[in-house]
């Protein structure tokens, strides 16, 4: 693949060594073992070895940037010397490999203009009341003292809102069965491959996930061509995201095709649904854990919106609301890590980097690290408030990309202006109507399709507004 380069690596060549340092590893599967094992600490662990260092796992050398600068290099100014990379794109030949997310060169440019005329702000804002309102269809189904899993049902949630505000379906419609079972299978999917089940099979049988997702796509393929054609046959109008892709044409005038549109639709649920719920279910389970910190989100909530449900005008004022999500994220970020390829031999941080080598980003290191982070690893939103450079929670000196939870450059998450909206009407919405009382105690996060947090129990109690 290859790409005409509009900047250049202006790292001094010469000076750089061969290899970046790391782990030596085991004979022929080098650190496959230790990254599988517990994928966030070993890559903090080699850290050790400095901001660039390598290690070999699954085949192929990785490369860890853990230096905010450097991040910043890979994703933004020396953007055009890299791709996805092979490790990403090996997923996202699973999951929709048409789809903007994964496309590459003047086919991702394409994408990307037509998909980005979708999120607007305006666009957003009408998808606000569905956020709202299967926030409080969840939460006043919940009894005063419930335990409740908060991680399945955030998951629901999330979910729904999307079905809704991308399809144009509610849950209950027997047409949303085939997106529920889609992004199951995917998940059971995924995880057998993490397993390595793929890898003890012969490359010509495929596994059981393996089938039952392809099964399940099948059906939302047929789901998603149905939708289309009635769509493209009706003459009303609809906000959908379905409707909008239905009807979108490229400069040229052709329009997608089905299989188009069920890919970009797929990473859409996939993406939103998922790290939606995994930010939100962290978010729950520190306020819970953070009792003063709840309070105080209460009060601004009850301040704010008085006797209404948060609006999408309420956001500029909720600004605790929005520093928990930060700092949920930041902990723990939903995608732990952002993969690259060079396109070509380059240089980063000193070191030569081949084409066959793989960047990690590893969020899940930049966003703990002390250089940049009082206190990093507590718990602490107010970090994130106006006045954080006073009370000493700020680093003046802080560089941009040491945190970076929706990526960078042009490849940022499109829907990024979308995520951090639902994330912050459903956590204020909760919380208006709801106590949290922790009652899983610790949590142990492994890298899925995200930063699965595991089953999290939540006891909820209805607040006396």
């Amino acid at each position: 693949m290859t790409r005409t380069h509009a900047r250049k690596n202006t790292e001094p060549a010469a000076n750089a060594v061969d290899r970046p340092p790391g782990p030596d590893g085991l004979p022929v599967i080098g650190s496959t073992v230790s990254f599988v094992r517990d994928p966030l600490d070993f890559v903090r662990s080699i850290g050790e070895y400095g901001d660039v260092a390598s290690y070999e796992a699954f085949g192929r050398e990785f490369v860890a940037v853990s230096n905010p600068e450097l991040v910043e290099a890979v994703l933004v100014s020396r953007d055009d010397e890299f791709w996805k990379g092979e490790f990403e794109s090996e997923f996202g030949d699973i999951v929709a490999p048409d789809g903007v997310f994964y496309a590459e060169g003047s086919d991702w440019q394409r994408q990307r203009r037509l998909l980005q005329s979708l999120f607007t702000p305006k666009r957003i804002e009408s998808y606000a009341a569905d956020m709202v309102d299967e926030t409080v269809r969840l939460v006043e189904g919940w009894a005063d003292g419930t335990v409740v899993n908060v991680r399945d049902a955030l998951s629901m949630l999330t979910l729904g809102v999307l079905t809704r505000s991308l399809l144009d379906l509610d849950l209950d419609d027997e047409r949303a069965d085939v997106v529920v079972r889609m992004v199951h299978a995917l998940g059971e999917y995924v995880d057998a491959e993490m397993l390595g089940v793929r890898a003890a099979l012969p490359s010509w049988l495929p596994s059981k996930p393996e089938r039952k997702f392809d099964r399940a796509m099948a059906d939302l393929d047929a789901l998603v061509e149905s939708l289309v054609h009635d769509h493209r046959e009706s003459k009303t109008e609809s906000d959908d995201l379905l409707s909008l892709l239905a009807m979108a044409e490229y400069p040229d005038g052709t329009k997608l095709s089905p299989s188009a549109v069920s890919d970009q639709l797929v990473q859409f649920l996939v993406a939103g649904h998922e790290t939606s719920a995994t930010a939100l279910t962290y978010s729950c389970w520190l306020i819970a854990n953070n009792p003063a910190t709840q309070r105080r989100l209460a009060c601004e909530v009850d301040t704010v919106c008085g006797d209404h449900d948060p609006t999408i005008d309420d956001l500029g004022s909720l600004t605790l609301s929005e520093a928990v999500i930060n700092e949920s994220m930041r902990l723990y970020p939903p995608f732990p890590f952002i993969h690259r390829q060079p396109h070509e031999p380059t240089t980063l941080g000193g070191y030569r980097i081949s084409p066959e080598s793989t960047l990690q980003l590893p969020l899940s290191s930049v966003h703990l690290d002390e250089r940049w982070w009082h206190d990093a690893e507590s718990f602490r939103p107010d970090r994130w408030l106006p006045e954080a450079e006073q009370n000493g929670d700020w680093n003046r000196d802080r560089p941009e990309y040491a945190y970076f939870p929706f990526g960078g450059g042009p490849r940022h998450c499109i829907g990024m202006r979308f995520a951090m909206t639902e994330l912050q009407l459903v956590l204020a919405t909760m919380v208006r109507r709801m106590e949290f009382e922790p009652v899983t105690e610790s949590i142990d996060p492994t890298w899925k399709v995200s930063l699965d947090p595991g089953p999290v129990k939540l006891r909820v109690h209805v607040r006396d507004r």
